[in-house]
């Protein structure tokens, strides 16, 4: 009798054993997604308003389709986390790893403090992935960053059969009053290697606050309607990094008229403006250290204008110690590395906690 007993036990132990190393994948969209400044777009993992497609101009479009910035929350006790998701492009560039690019990021909660996790590699438009095991079976908070430059059409995430997949229970990122960033390429979290390293992202686990990322790709050009965007978020704080892209002449026709609209809907709403960086390669490069020169010279009249017509809650960032001056911030003298990223968020961690204190 006692064999038969034991016996009996090791076969439901090894039966359930075989059951949780099996892998169930329940669909995202039952779980809070972070980032987005509107909740009206045409599928869910995308940034701009279903309207901008007929007004927005085609590039814009293109890339406000892509993810970056959004962030999936939930909490399991699986052993295990897997995702299996479809990219909109399985984009693939020759400066950016295809982690970044259209892979997910995964940290998990220890405290008040988001750990790194693990990352879901992308093999092909369509991936299965496996991006952390052998954990024990405990109750965890997690976070899991979507593709900076292309954006998932589904998602799922992989557990084990007979685990828990739950809605967080913390409060963390916290969601009330976003900080909310407007810019370029390097915003979008070009040419960050995961997800997880765009500055956007550091800040938003640092913080603890959610971050909204309106990055575009060589289009941060003031475009009217991502300033009526902008405006209809209530955000702590603004920061308009726009400089990268938009040329002397852009700027001195749109960039008062853009700062204007987000300042007439939030009147005591810290707005940031930031200077162009400067870029590794600008010291050999006579034609972009002018364009650099220029452009951040006009970026500075624009505040000092804007200043001086009253506004008290505008204020305005140097590049100077953006990407510090070993000249090892970028990828290709104007992209950032991942320490490039991690030096711009030093920058502004301080500066944000003390605008939104």
């Amino acid at each position: 009798m006692k064999n038969k007993n034991f016996l009996l036990a090791v076969v439901l132990c090894l039966t359930a054993m075989g059951l949780r190393a099996q892998t169930r994948y329940v669909d995202a969209a039952e779980f809070p997604l972070l980032g987005k400044a509107t909740q009206q777009t045409l599928t869910r993992y995308e940034r701009l308003p279903d309207s901008c497609q007929t007004v927005s101009r085609e590039p814009i479009w293109n890339l406000g389709r892509n993810s970056a910035g959004l962030a999936i929350r939930f909490r399991s006790n699986s052993t295990q986390i897997s995702a299996r998701w479809e990219t909109r492009n399985n984009l693939r560039m020759n400066h950016m790893t295809p982690t970044g690019i259209c892979g997910l990021d995964l940290y998990c909660l220890d405290g008040d403090r988001w750990h790194f996790a693990g990352s879901g590699r992308p093999n092909n438009k369509l991936t299965t992935a496996s991006i952390v095991r052998n954990m024990k079976p405990e109750m965890r908070e997690y976070l899991l960053f979507l593709p900076l430059y292309d954006g998932p059409i589904s998602l799922e995430i992989g557990v084990d059969s007979l685990a828990l997949i739950e809605q967080p229970q913390v409060n963390l990122p916290r969601r009330e009053k976003p900080i909310l960033f407007y810019g370029t390429s390097i915003l979008q979290g070009g040419c960050a290697t995961r997800p997880g390293m765009a500055h956007t992202n550091i800040l938003e686990r640092r913080l603890q606050r959610e971050c909204i990322n309106l990055g575009f790709s060589g289009n941060a050009l003031l475009d009217m309607e991502i300033a009526d965007l902008i405006a209809s978020v209530d955000a702590a704080m603004y920061i308009l990094d726009f400089v990268p892209n938009a040329n002397v002449e852009q700027m001195d026709e749109r960039a008062v008229k853009f700062i204007s609209k987000i300042r007439s809907a939030h009147p005591t709403a810290p707005i940031l403006l930031v200077e162009d960086p400067r870029f590794t390669h600008s010291w050999l490069d006579q034609k972009v250290a002018e364009q650099i020169r220029s452009k951040n010279a006009k970026v500075r009249e624009i505040y000092e204008q804007l200043k001086q017509q009253g506004d008290t809650h505008l204020y305005f960032l140097t590049s100077e110690q953006m990407i510090g001056t070993d000249d090892e911030a970028c990828v290709d003298g104007i992209h950032f590395t991942d320490l490039g990223f991690m030096r711009y968020a030093d920058l502004l961690q301080p500066l944000i906690e003390k605008l939104t204190k």
